[in-house]
């Protein structure tokens, strides 16, 4: 019975035993409240700001104003108390409710892990010249890529970025160094890729290799930097959903931005050059018409501009019979253009992983309408990336990424493009005419020539330019006896572009209103394959650290294009536009390219005792570009350091916490400016006119077999020599980090396509090796950081580049020329002992005030009262084209960034500022507006303040209508004007909500923010824009550029799960 008793109770003890055990571990699960003190360990002081995660996931806090926190926590969870300039401390909580944590301070990103030429490095192992940027700055810039918000944000790099959406940006990292491409060598995740289709919540980290101790591993690639960017990769630890987005305004520049006449003066001053146009015989007419054979000026009421003559046809517009209403106001063709545009960018993430994988996809959507109408970026992007550990020692992964753009863009900035046309536009005529259709040129006499802009970019409406861009790689890598890692990597770069574009007969313009439609479509394919194996040791031997890598590279670039275009559509109905339907002028086109480059390289960095530093490099390239007589190239470089900190004599020093000086010197290579071809000669068919062809006949189309291009095998590599010797030190109890460095680059044969005589035949002219450029200077970058009391931090950062550029050696006649204006001829010219894209002109030294003056003076063509009166240079008492003298540089004298951070508990501060000092800019639209010759347009309101006899104290000059040298018909001082300029790029105001009400709603981070880009400028430029692009030869002329200095104004999320 005992037996059958035990067995009876025995379930119920049971039962009852896991009941006990199931509410124990569930009651042992549960969150328990968590709270403690943060101390300096040190001064035993509390450290407020300090961030308290736990591990694995989203959720944490920050410490309080005398370092307190509270946070809930499982006892099985890992808190992460984690500060900067401190040595992040984890803790498990176990059944702990009260956790006091003391942090020791550390060396400031010392022992951060940087990657360099195909490894990585500590930060205070690295002898090149290494910025790392800081991504704060970079993400908290809104722009459809994260080139644009680069600017400011490391020293020796200098970013130049139109208005345009979706416009490439120009990078220079340390100034111009080459006559032809400039663009610095971007990497993203190893593999060549357009830094513009790149998100900035996508990155991880961009480090900027400048000096050949850093970069000469990349060999011809990295002759103008090398940008190695980071995307980011999953972790270990739960599940993360993050969702960055912002939507905000852009507003364009206010008023009257190139300060022109409204109707009533623009009369005043046409009556001053002009006393008898017609235009204003009779005052300010009511309306202006043109017909077949008649155009003319009416009164209301005149039977000439009766509605009932009009008449109008867009494609047949012979018989055409235009009227518009004069705008006696004036029309400000710059805000009939620009308006107000929203952008909104969204970026959704999801990552997560285990010991053994991880994995990251993001998906992003951008769509920033321009403020010039019919401007846009709208682009889609997804990337996925994945790591996987197989066994102990091997790994495998990949990064994929994938954009698709739709981005018309505005490459009309030219002397005669759409901005022009806001000033060579007369205020007077209308945007639309009586019948709402476009007005123009066309109706009325003396209205000039130009189009109307408005009709130039509603045009575009359905023209379109997509393109499909693929970047990504994969990955295997193994560890094998202990200290040596082997890594291969296989990754492309796949572009696929189409572009359509359809131009309507221009009915309501002057020139050109009998033109043909015309319609064309242009598509591309390019890939870029690489092919890369290494094979790297890493060993401690006591005081002796060891690193050294080996590895092959191969890459293959290829591409194809082909056009077509056609002319006369019956409909502008662009279903109905295909190349078959035009019915003349029928063209087409095609062409191609291939080229490989194959190279072996190796590096090795030697340290002892954590003191003395070495590292060594070397590259041999091969490539397909040039011809067999020079197709290798070896480039080599040294870098040396020395930590003096953890020297003996320093150990007293107390507020040193770091000082290292370093040096480097190498050879680097460059192939950017040579064509795939260019060591051939090429020979091609083709149709043309035979005006005295074999045959006796003229104008008979005859088929030939011509020369295309001829051919260079004997051009080599641009070679670039660069030194650079440099101190970093971390000092005041890790609080201040200071980076000073000088540089020295010479550049020796440059590769530029050599201008040929007429005589030689229309072939294509060959890339040669013909000059040298020296760019020397200082990179300096400084960053402190402190605590204010009751928990206000603060950090304050600065950087700033010098740079003095210099043209060592052009062949005969030692200079050359380029960077046309109609009617002025060459701007620039580029001559030894001169900075690169130097301008050159006459020196003004005021205007005649009277003819005895004129008499007086060196005898100068068109010398007259009221005109420009040049500097006799030579001194021998002629003004000629010998008198000309350079009269400034593009190049600054020093760019700087300025950034500034504040936190108080949970609100954030911030602002980025960028200015550029002491470079020059030529002003070519003072040649149509401060001048009354010329083209006809509008006009400047400095004309009002024009010389006269009675008005001899102004530099503006006379009102005539005569162009002569004296006057606009060279290029002169007159028109250089100081471009120096400080903007303030970024303010931004942001609040993070606290993780204790988070928790609630189950959200791992919330923050929301407002912010105001390019808030203001501060400049003495009287140009739309002081920020100016330009080829790397002729940069720094302004034609009119889409600005970058519109205001922004948007509202922003990151939320967390």
């Amino acid at each position: 019975m005992k037996r059958r008793k035990f067995y009876q109770i025995g379930p119920c003890y049971v039962l009852l035993l896991a009941f006990f055990l199931c509410t124990y571990g569930q009651l042992a699960a549960q969150d328990a409240q968590i709270q403690g003190v943060v101390l300096d360990n040190a001064g035993q002081t509390p450290l407020p700001g300090v961030n308290v995660v736990i591990k694995g996931t989203s959720r944490g806090t920050a410490t309080g104003a005398s370092g307190q926190y509270t946070i809930n926590a499982k006892p099985s969870d890992v808190l992460i108390f984690s500060f900067i300039g401190y040595v992040t401390k984890e803790v498990t909580v176990n059944n702990q409710t009260t956790i006091n944590i003391d942090l020791s301070a550390d060396v400031q990103s010392l022992n951060e892990v940087v990657v360099t030429g195909y490894s990585s490095q500590r930060k205070k192992d690295i002898t090149g010249s290494v910025a790392v940027v800081d991504m704060k700055g970079v993400k908290s810039f809104p722009a459809g890529s994260a080139v644009q918000a680069l600017q400011g944000q490391a020293s020796g790099v200098n970013v130049i970025t139109s208005g345009v959406p979706g416009a490439s940006s120009n990078i220079f990292v340390r100034g111009v160094t080459s006559f032809g491409n400039t663009q610095p060598l971007v990497l993203v995740d190893g593999i060549q890729a357009d830094l513009n289709n790149i998100s900035a919540d996508d990155i991880e980290s961009i480090q900027v290799l400048k000096d050949a101790g850093a970069a000469a591993i990349y060999g011809v690639r990295g002759s103008n930097g090398v940008l190695i960017v980071t995307t980011k990769k999953g972790k270990s630890g739960k599940p993360t959903i993050t969702y960055d987005a912002y939507y905000g305004m852009q507003m364009p520049l206010p008023g009257n931005p190139f300060d022109l006449l409204n109707s009533e003066d623009f009369m005043k001053v046409v009556k001053i050059a002009t006393p008898n146009n017609i235009l204003f015989a009779n005052g300010m007419p009511d309306y202006l018409y043109a017909g077949p054979g008649v155009a003319g000026v009416a009164k209301t009421g005149d039977p000439a501009v009766d509605p009932a003559k009009y008449s109008y046809d867009p494609i047949n517009t012979a018989n055409n019979y235009l009227i518009q209403q004069v705008n006696k106001t004036g029309t400000n063709w710059f805000q009939e253009l620009f308006n107000p545009a929203p952008m909104t960018s969204h970026n959704l993430t999801a990552s997560g992983g285990t010991d053994k994988s991880n994995y990251l996809l993001s998906l992003g959507y951008i769509n920033q309408q321009g403020t010039l109408m019919e401007t846009y970026l709208k682009r889609y992007s997804a990337r996925v990336n994945t790591a996987f550990k197989i066994g102990k020692n091997a790994r495998i992964g990949q990064n994929a990424n994938v954009f698709y753009k739709d981005a018309p863009g505005f490459g009309n900035q030219a002397e005669f493009g759409t901005l022009s046309a806001v000033y060579k536009m007369m205020p007077i005529i209308p945007v639309y005419d009586i019948k709402g259709n476009y007005g123009g040129t066309f109706a009325g006499p003396g209205l000039g020539s130009n189009q109307n802009p408005v009709a130039m970019q509603k045009r575009n409406i359905n023209n379109r330019t997509y393109s499909w861009n693929i970047v990504g790689n994969a990955y295997a890598e193994v560890d094998f006896l202990k200290n040596f890692t082997a890594r291969t990597s296989f990754g492309a770069t796949i572009d696929n572009n189409y572009a359509q574009s359809f131009n309507f007969t221009q009915y309501e313009n002057k020139q050109g209103n009998s033109s043909p439609n015309s319609y064309s479509e242009s598509a591309s394919f390019n890939s870029v394959l690489t092919w890369t194996n290494t094979l790297k040791y890493g060993t401690q031997l006591g005081k002796h650290s060891i690193q050294a890598l080996v590895g092959s590279e191969a890459i293959k670039s290829s591409g194809r294009g082909l056009a077509g275009g056609s002319q006369r559509f019956f409909s502008t109905n662009y279903n109905y536009l295909i190349l078959g339907n035009g019915t003349t002028g029928v063209t087409n086109s095609s062409n191609g390219y291939i080229n490989s480059l194959f190279s072996l390289f190796g590096r090795v960095d030697y340290a002892y005792d954590d003191k003395y530093l070495i590292g060594a490099t070397i590259r041999r390239d091969g490539s397909s570009r040039f011809g067999s007589e020079s197709r290798y190239g070896v480039f080599p470089s040294v870098s040396v350091g020395w930590r003096v900190s953890n020297e003996a004599f320093m150990k007293d020093v107390s507020w040193v916490n770091d000082l290292k000086i370093r040096g480097s010197y190498g050879i680097l290579g460059s192939q950017n400016n040579v064509a795939p071809e260019n060591a051939f000669s090429l020979y091609g068919g083709g149709y043309g006119t035979a005006y005295y062809d074999i045959a006796g006949t003229s104008n008979t189309v005859q088929q030939g077999f011509i020369q295309t291009r001829i051919g260079n095998p004997k051009a080599g590599w641009e070679e670039n020599i660069v030194s650079n010797f440099g101190l970093d030190a971390t000092i005041l109890n890790n609080k201040l980090d200071v980076s000073v460095e000088y540089y020295k680059k010479s550049i020796n044969g440059l590769l530029f396509t050599q201008p040929l005589p007429a005589t030689v035949g229309g072939a294509t002219a060959p890339v040669v090796n013909i000059g040298d450029i020296q760019n020397k200077g200082v990179d300096a970058s400084v960053t402190y950081r402190g605590t204010i009391t009751d928990g206000l931090q603060f950090s304050i950062g600065a950087n700033i580049t010098t740079y003095k550029n210099l043209v060592v050696d052009i062949p005969n006649p030692g200079y050359f020329e380029t960077s046309s204006l109609q009617g002025m001829g060459n701007l620039v010219r580029n001559q030894e002992g001169q900075a690169v894209s130097s301008f050159f002109g006459y020196d003004i030294l005021g205007l005649f005030n009277s003819a005895a003056e004129v008499a007086e003076s060196p005898a100068q063509s068109g010398a007259a009262p009221g005109r420009f009166k040049y500097r006799d240079v030579n001194g021998d008492g002629v003004i000629t084209p010998d008198d000309r003298t350079f009269l400034g540089s593009p190049n600054p004298d020093f760019t700087y960034g300025i950034n500034l951070g504040f936190n108080y508990k949970g609100f954030d501060l911030s602002t980025i500022l960028y200015g550029s000092q002491g470079n020059e800019i030529v002003n070519t639209i003072r040649s149509y507006t401060h001048f009354y010759a010329g083209y006809v347009g509008n006009k400047s309101n400095v004309l009002l303040n024009a010389w006269t006899p009675q008005n001899t104290n102004t530099t503006v000059p006379i009102i005539e209508t005569g162009a002569s040298l004296s006057t606009s018909g060279a290029l002169n001082s007159y028109f250089i004007e100081d471009g120096s300029y400080l903007r303030m790029r970024s303010l931004i105001l942001g609040y993070t909500f606290p993780s204790s009400v988070l928790q609630k709603i189950g959200v791992g981070k919330l923050r929301v923010y407002a912010q105001a880009a390019n808030l203001f400028t501060i400049t003495k430029y009287t140009g739309l824009d002081p920020e100016l692009g330009g080829s790397s030869s002729a940069f720094g002329v302004d034609f009119g550029n889409y600005p970058n200095n519109q205001r922004n104004f948007l509202l922003g999320v990151n939320l967390s799960f």
